[in-house]
């Protein structure tokens, strides 16, 4: 046997070198179905007389949207209503899983209860909401709203300045007044300052063993810089109350009831599979830690936050990451009841443009999008909180 027939053979019995020979050709190979797909849909598209391109998002919409978080109108563009529908799903997106993790984590730790009465009702409602689909639950939301509450003229009135009817939950706001934005403002100063508050409390901590009142601290910081503001910016005390006036009310800030039945939908659906993730990840964490931290004097509360939680947001993180991108994606399921959300304004731009490949790359780009941001904090936070082993 010569020496170049040695080297191929030993070539092809390389492993590396044979996997480098089968990346190219998948490589090449997926090149060329691209293309051909690619250059098959244009083809076609052409013949069909069918544009092609985002050119279309510089063009008058010509419809309404329902709901919307910045100015819009019929007259304006494509790409406004687009920004408008995106702007809903991350509204509800970002809401839901805010009352997702609350609910979900006092739900979970209910169903690890001693009472016997408070763990029932954890496990019916975990069984109940995980087997119901969540778009059945959508749509008994919204049949309560529009079909179970009344008119306006006969609407709920538990106490004044709350009505709730069949065009929703609309309630008394503050009257607007400059002071507010200065009270935002403290808000997020405050936050700031909670965050080196809490990296000082640490160390600290950790040199000397004493426990800040971290929480504490916080809370009156949150509280006491708006307040702060309120005094000083003249402390107004004028409402913005709804009330009737014709057919619906007028003043005040209102949440329509597709916006709830959504919200309550996703939300409620969510819980459910979040509470199993919390009470598993609670388990997770050995009897005797717990044990041996109340020998030593620890409170029920250290107990929890030293002890317990750090140990169990491991096991946690992960599987509630998924649960909230569920969230996010289930929430494209509001087109089934009508609230404008991305999905269902870029529906309406497809079907009046005709832009059907432009429109659902939109919606893919859009979701991705969601989905990376969200895991992206998430993982953040789960290297954040991962323990340190020695």
């Amino acid at each position: 046997m010569n020496t170049t027939n040695s080297e191929n053979i030993s070539f092809w019995y390389d492993p590396d070198k044979r996997s480098i020979v089968y990346q190219i050709g998948a490589a090449f190979l997926f090149a060329f179905v691209a293309w051909y797909l690619v250059s098959n849909t244009m083809a076609n598209l052409e013949n069909q007389n069918i544009a092609t391109g985002f050119g279309f998002l510089e063009k008058e919409a010509a419809f309404e949207i329902g709901e919307s978080m910045i100015e819009y109108s019929a007259a304006d563009r494509y790409s406004r209503a687009l920004s408008v529908g995106f702007l809903n799903t991350l509204l509800v997106s970002f809401i839901g899983i805010l009352l997702t993790v609350i609910l979900g984590t006092f739900l979970g730790i209910a169903r690890l209860s001693k009472n016997w009465l408070i763990n029932k009702c954890a496990a019916g409602y975990i069984e109940l909401f995980q087997d119901i689909p969540i778009l059945l639950q959508l749509f008994f939301w919204y049949a309560f709203f529009y079909e179970m509450l009344p008119s306006p003229k006969q609407a709920v009135n538990p106490f004044e300045g709350l009505f709730l009817c069949n065009r929703g939950l609309i309630f008394g706001i503050p009257a607007a007044h400059p002071v507010y934005k200065y009270m935002v403002a403290a808000v997020f100063l405050a936050a700031i300052l909670i965050f080196f508050i809490k990296r000082w409390a640490k160390k600290r901590q950790d040199a000397t063993g004493k426990i800040f009142p971290i929480v504490k601290v916080s809370i009156l910081l949150l509280l006491g810089f708006p307040f702060i503001c309120w005094l000083v910016g003249g402390s107004p005390t004028e409402m913005n109350v709804p009330a009737l006036k014709g057919f619906n009310f007028k003043g005040g800030l209102a949440i329509s009831p597709e916006f709830a039945a959504l919200l309550l939908g996703l939300v409620l659906y969510t819980a459910a599979f979040v509470a199993e993730v919390v009470r598993a990840g609670i388990q997770s964490v050995s009897k005797g830690q717990t044990e041996a931290a109340m020998a030593i004097g620890l409170k029920p509360g250290q107990v929890l936050n030293l002890i317990v939680l750090p140990q169990a947001l491991r096991v946690i993180i992960p599987p509630l990451t998924s649960q909230m991108l569920n969230l996010t994606k289930n929430s494209s399921l509001a087109v089934a009841i009508g609230y404008p959300d991305f999905v269902s304004v870029a529906g309406t731009a497809i079907n009046q443009t005709g832009q059907a490949i432009e429109g659902v790359m939109l919606i893919m780009i859009v979701y991705l999008f969601f989905s990376l941001s969200t895991s992206a904090f998430m993982n953040w936070y789960n290297k954040k909180m991962k323990l340190v082993e020695r």
